[in-house]
């Protein structure tokens, strides 16, 4: 069933973090620039681990326990800040044995050392909490715990991607950095599961008719990406072989009484490895596996340990988003999805909350990739035409920086068509994935901003396209291809935002095609003198353009 693109989102939860309805800041509060801006008393140290214990307390939907946070100073200090949510009490901060003093602003912790650390020198500190973490009203969007029940029993979660980490831990909660490494230790009821992300590395039985749970991640991690699910999880294991032979440890964790339609439904992983492999390169978290955990919400890109609430069904709850329906009931979309973030988002992060284009444009063009794999190029043409209805050219697709921003919902459909019309400017696709590759083994395990990014990017693309993605990042409009015919000639132009834009388009007419290279300046081809306007036909499905008939000359 073919379902118009905007009755999508009104039938669907909304799953992205702008889209009608929800405006972008025009200002930001004290709080966001604390949350937003790597400050000083930020910047200057570096976290290489967490080392995270927990108790969930059910009855009174409470937790409590302590992060250990190992850091290295890039500069001598002897104040520091770290994160924690406001509602979350502090009972002591230890460094070396002693008590540290603190004070609170919003979710900002001033700590204050008796002597200098210096530059170059490793310490930690560890912070004991406890309190009721915030509740999501509509995970994952909102962030926050969730507290639900299966059968009787609890299935709890959490998602804080676009509240922060600090909302349900203490930790340095800035894009930026990034712990090398997480020991998560989570007490739960017995008769329950704790998963983390990363290897499973013990279960404790303690006398209070609690269980200890232990993993161990073993790459670096965003905060928002650990993780914790709660529930009576049935759990089995299975093996992906990758084109060099070595195996990678998959592990699902599913409710009671959904194993058959669970193994049914996750028949889908291993050819979506094997694709994103193709493209992309190993997965990227070999030591630590592949998880999929179900969850009490949609889902999440949890590193190694991917929430799953889909429903065991194709689509996006169901339904297609893509109005090219028939290619987007193909497959389950939180499957592919999210495991793209798996690249984009996790091995390659972003520095700050105004590059999430970085996570989200590549990801959901990932998606077309994954189609490309399995149907090949035309489906995948067809799936990422489907999107177009969706964009809106309501906002800057970069948001501001130091605020903790909430990008717009552009950032997934224009982002990903951004780069389909990249990739057929660039029209080489040895080139093109080459390069993909590349920027992945130049920036995996790191975070990196869009400049960087772009530069790097263009040099493996042997070309300069910093106007092309400022055009399409930094301004609200697409470019429109302005052309008339007069006297036997196309005449054409581009009308964009950036001075000397410059894009090659395609426009054919029958028996004929022609890649025209464009500018903001007027042009002229000669057409054959049986062609009329009528017959002309503009390439909007590889390119994100608008196409507009104009007499101006």
């Amino acid at each position: 069933m073919k379902i118009h693109p905007f009755r999508v989102l009104m039938v669907l939860p909304c799953f992205f973090m702008m889209l009608p309805g929800f405006a972008q800041k025009e200002s930001y509060s004290r709080a966001d620039s604390l949350l937003g801006t790597l400050t000083p008393l930020r910047g200057c140290y570096d976290v290489h681990h967490y080392d995270l214990s927990l108790r969930i307390l059910p009855e009174s939907k409470s937790i409590s326990g302590s992060n250990t946070i190992y850091f290295t100073a890039t500069r001598t200090f002897k104040e520091m800040q770290i994160d924690l949510a406001a509602n979350l009490a502090i009972r002591r901060i230890e460094w070396k044995g002693s008590a540290l003093p603190f004070n609170r602003e919003a979710q900002a912790v001033y700590v204050r050392f008796p002597k200098n650390i210096k530059a170059g020198s490793q310490s930690s500190i560890t912070v004991y909490y406890e309190g009721k973490p915030q509740e999501a009203r509509n995970a994952p969007w909102d962030g926050g715990f969730v507290w639900k029940s299966h059968q009787g029993k609890l299935w709890i979660g959490v998602a804080c991607e676009g509240v922060g980490a600090h909302v349900w831990y203490p930790n340095k909660d800035h894009l930026s950095d990034e712990p090398d490494s997480v020991r998560l230790h989570y007490e739960v009821p017995q008769g329950l599961w704790a998963v983390g992300n990363g290897q499973f590395a013990g279960i404790d039985t303690l006398q209070d008719g609690f269980v200890r749970f232990h993993w161990r991640v073993t790459y670096p991690i965003n905060n928002y990406n650990i993780t914790l699910y709660v529930a009576p999880y049935v759990h089995w294991q299975d093996e992906y072989t990758s084109d060099d032979e070595k195996r990678l440890r998959l592990d699902y964790f599913v409710l009671p009484g959904n194993e058959e339609k669970a193994k049914q439904q996750f028949a889908q992983v291993k050819p979506m490895l094997r694709c994103y492999e193709k493209y992309f390169g190993k997965y990227p978290f070999w030591r630590d596996g592949y998880k999929l955990v179900e969850s009490p919400y949609l889902g999440m890109e949890h590193q190694s340990a991917i929430a799953y609430g889909n429903g065991y069904q194709n689509g996006y709850l169901g339904r297609s988003l893509s109005t090219a329906t028939q290619i987007g009931e193909r497959f389950d979309f939180i499957i592919i999805h999210e495991s793209g973030h798996e690249y984009w988002g996790n091995l390659l992060s972003c520095q700050d909350r105004a590059d999430m284009w970085l996570h989200e444009s590549w990801c959901t063009y990932s998606e077309a990739l994954y189609v490309e794999c399995m149907w090949g190029k035309d489906a995948a043409d067809a799936y990422l035409a489907g999107y177009r209805p969706l964009i809106q050219n309501q906002a800057l697709m970069l948001a501001p920086r130091g605020v903790h921003a909430d990008p717009p919902g552009d950032i997934y459909f224009k982002g990903a068509l951004m780069l389909q019309t990249l990739r057929h400017i660039v029209a080489n696709d040895k080139l093109w994935f080459r390069a993909i590759r590349s920027v992945l083994e130049e920036f995996g395990y790191k975070t990196v901003d869009t400049p960087t990014f772009i530069r790097f990017f263009s040099q493996q693309l042997n070309a300069d396209y910093s106007l092309f993605f400022k055009q399409y990042l930094e301004y609200k409009d697409i470019p429109v291809f302005e052309y008339h015919v007069l006297r036997g000639k196309l005449h054409y132009r581009w009308k964009a935002n950036v001075p000397e834009f410059e894009m090659p388009f395609v426009v054919s007419w029958p028996g004929e095609t022609h890649r025209l290279r464009v500018t903001t300046q007027w042009q002229s081809l000669p057409l054959p003198h049986q062609v009329k306007k009528e017959d002309l036909i503009f390439d909007t499905h590889h390119f994100l353009v608008d196409v507009k008939e104009t007499y101006e000359n």
